[in-house]
Parts: C-alpha cells; sequence; structure tokens
C-alpha cells in the first residue's frame, strides 16, 4: 500500500495506514507482530521494562500468572526486537521504568533504528503503579513532563501511552504537548462497555498532536467512531488475539474509504454536535442561530472573520466555486457523505471527484486551526 494514499506522519516518520497493533504485556513482541500485524502503518512492541525495579514489578506479575516481559539486558532485548520486526509498518517500543536515565538509553537506541519510543503511563497493574510506574505517572504531572523533556533532548519521537478519565484528561493532554512529546496514545477507557468518544473530540479540540486512539476497537465501525472524532489512527490489542485477520481486514476497510472519499477522519458535522472543531470547513455561512457560532468562538473568531477566512482559502481553488449552491461557494458545502444534489451538481460541472473535494475540504480545516487567535498547539516543524 502506497503511504501517497494517506499522507500521514509523526515527526520525520511516515505510516502507511493509519492503524496499529498496540502493546500487550508479555505477548507483543516481534513474531507475534510480524505474524497479526503484517499490514499494519505502525506496530508498538512491549511494554518492556527498562530498570530494576520495574523487573521486580514484572516478575511479581508473572507468578500470578499475568504475561510480561523479564529480561535482564533489556535493552539488549529490545534492539533485537525492533531488528526482527518486519520492514513496512513503522517500529515503535512502549517501556516502563522507575528512573529517567534507562529512558534516555532506549531514546538513544531506537532514535539510532528509527523507531518511536512510547512512555507507558498506562499499565494500571498494582505491582507497575506501586512503584510510581505505568498509570501513577499520571499523577506526577511535573515528574511525567520532566521525563517528557528530558527524553526529547535526544532527539527520539516520542509517543506517550495514558489512560482517560484517570485524571483531568484535557490538563493532562496539554501539559504532555506543552513538554515536547509527539504523539498522545489514548486508551479512552470510561465506565461501561466501548470507548468515550466525547473524550475524543475534546481531545482532538485541545490538541494539534498525532492522536492514536485505543479501546475496543473490533471492527471498521468502532474506528470509523473514533476517526470521525478526531483520531489520527487507531491501535487495537486483544482483538487480534481472538481475530489474527483483524489488522489486515481494518486496512483494507479504510484504504477503501480513503480512495473513495479523500479523508478518512473526516469529522462529523458541527450541527450534530458530535464533529471536532475541524468540522467548521463543512459549515453553512454563520447567518443563523446554530452550533457553529459557539464552535468558531472557541477559535477566536467573530462571524464575519470566520466567513472571510473561509472565503480567503477558497480563493483561486475548487471551493470558490458554486453560484448555485445555498450560500454561492463550495467553501460552504457539507460532507459529501451527506446527499446535496446543488453541490454533486457543481462538482460534476466542474469535474471535481469526491475525494478532491474532500481533500480540499480538510486543507481548508487545517487553514481555520492555523489562522485562529485561540489555536490549538500547533503541529511541530
Amino acid at each position: 500500500m502506497s503511504h501517497d494514499l494517506f499522507d500521514i506522519k509523526a515527526g520525520n516518520l511516515s505510516f502507511r495506514n493509519p492503524i496499529a497493533l498496540a502493546p500487550m504485556g508479555g505477548v507483543t513482541n516481534s513474531s507475534f507482530a510480524n505474524e497479526k500485524a503484517k499490514d499494519a502503518g505502525l506496530v508498538i512492541i512491549g511494554g518492556y521494562n527498562l530498570d530494576a525495579a520495574t523487573q521486580e514489578a514484572a516478575k511479581a506479575i508473572v507468578e500470578r500468572g499475568r504475561g510480561e516481559f523479564v529480561s535482564d539486558e533489556p535493552l539488549d532485548l529490545i534492539e533485537s526486537e525492533v531488528k526482527a520486526l518486519n520492514e513496512g509498518p513503522v517500529k515503535c517500543v512502549n517501556v516502563r521504568s522507575t528512573t529517567l536515565e534507562p529512558l534516555i538509553e532506549a531514546a538513544r537506541l531506537l532514535k539510532n533504528n528509527d523507531a518511536i519510543l512510547e512512555l507507558d503511563a498506562h499499565c494500571r497493574q498494582k505491582e507497575m503503579t506501586g512503584i510510581g510506574a505505568g498509570q501513577a505517572l499520571l499523577s506526577n504531572l511535573c515528574g511525567l513532563c520532566e521525563w517528557i523533556r528530558k527524553t526529547k533532548e535526544t532527539g527520539v519521537i516520542l509517543s506517550v501511552k495514558v489512560r482517560a478519565n484517570v485524571v483531568d484528561d484535557i490538563e493532562l493532554v496539554k501539559s504532555i504537548e506543552a513538554a515536547g512529546a509527539d504523539i498522545l496514545h489514548l486508551d479512552a477507557m470510561k465506565e461501561g462497555a466501548g470507548a468515550d468518544l466525547k473524550l475524543i473530540k475534546e481531545i482532538r479540540d485541545s490538541t494539534r498532536m498525532f492522536l492514536i486512539c485505543n479501546n475496543s476497537v473490533t471492527d471498521i465501525e468502532a474506528a470509523k467512531d473514533m476517526f470521525t472524532r478526531g483520531a489520527d489512527m487507531v491501535s487495537v490489542a486483544r482483538g487480534v488475539v481472538s481475530d489474527p485477520a483483524l489488522i489486515s481486514n481494518l486496512v483494507r476497510s479504510i484504504s477503501l474509504l480513503q480512495n473513495d472519499m479523500g479523508w478518512y477522519n473526516a469529522p462529523k458535522h458541527v450541527c450534530r454536535g458530535e464533529g471536532d472543531l475541524r468540522g467548521l470547513a463543512f459549515c453553512c455561512l454563520p447567518v443563523k442561530p446554530c452550533p457553529v457560532h459557539q464552535n468558531i468562538k472557541k477559535l477566536g473568531y467573530t462571524a464575519q472573520e470566520f466567513a472571510d477566512i473561509k472565503m480567503e482559502f477558497a480563493r483561486g481553488n475548487m471551493l470558490e466555486y458554486g453560484d448555485s449552491t445555498c450560500f454561492g461557494s463550495l467553501a460552504w458545502c457539507c460532507k459529501i457523505s451527506k446527499p446535496c444534489f446543488l453541490r454533486d451538481g457543481v462538482l460534476e460541472t466542474l469535474g471535481v471527484s469526491d475525494a478532491e473535494y474532500m481533500r480540499l475540504k480538510k486543507e481548508l480545516a487545517d487553514y481555520i486551526l492555523n489562522n485562529a487567535k485561540n489555536r490549538p498547539a500547533q503541529d511541530k516543524e
């Protein structure tokens, strides 16, 4: 599958598709990833335990019957596992530690192997949280952010995996981004079944970090629920144990969607109350009371400024046309999945495909966010 179909990246690494294998202690090593995730855009192996304290905790977890990776030479193990991974997917290693020094060593090792480091602030096994590792890091935000800053000094691409609904999620995300992390890997866990889709939308509106979402992705519909709330990528874990073809099937489905539609994670419409701020690309001219006003206010736009910025972007491209549409320009037209004979008639006359139209809408969404007074933090160069 060509990387050009999706054009998604983190740092200097490009992903061929937005489907990832998530880490599972004692399970996701190189052989598991090579067998179950050969078609993925990203494989995350681990978690691996870097220091003596996490190694001892891992041994205690194994003693009560759970899987863990235990090694007296964790860096050697990590390097051999990374080198054993298939080419194709981007490589990432999830790690735990109670001290900074081995984290820095792992970062240098992975940078030299063109791999991503993922800091585990997610594991909730009592043996790990009891020593201040895994999910316990969420309650030590200053310490977590200091680790992120120091680790980023190595130049590694850094992901941080977190569990939702443990602390103030928006404060956590903004702090992690300000500290320099490149990727947020969110287990969108909530009480009851399923993922917290509302939280994914809120996090998308608060950050421009590359966002990987996880929890209960067992089919393409669950993945699309996350994509339409702002996930750049979804990750799967236990689903591949019960269904070894899950990742391949997800890749096939999302690739067909991208080929047909041009924007695989296009947001829902803002007027439905489910769309994130990127959905402003589909909004009508703000001339009547509707949710567009409260959303443009979040970005610091007046109604006139919002109208001006959309038309400024449209000038000189196909979105400028559309005299016969409701507001005289395709810039104000809705998502291609919503039937509209006026919009579709203009697209047909111009010879613009659905995918080309949606790619322009994606560029428009970026333009709106990048020029906002109260814009979320920006992607790093």
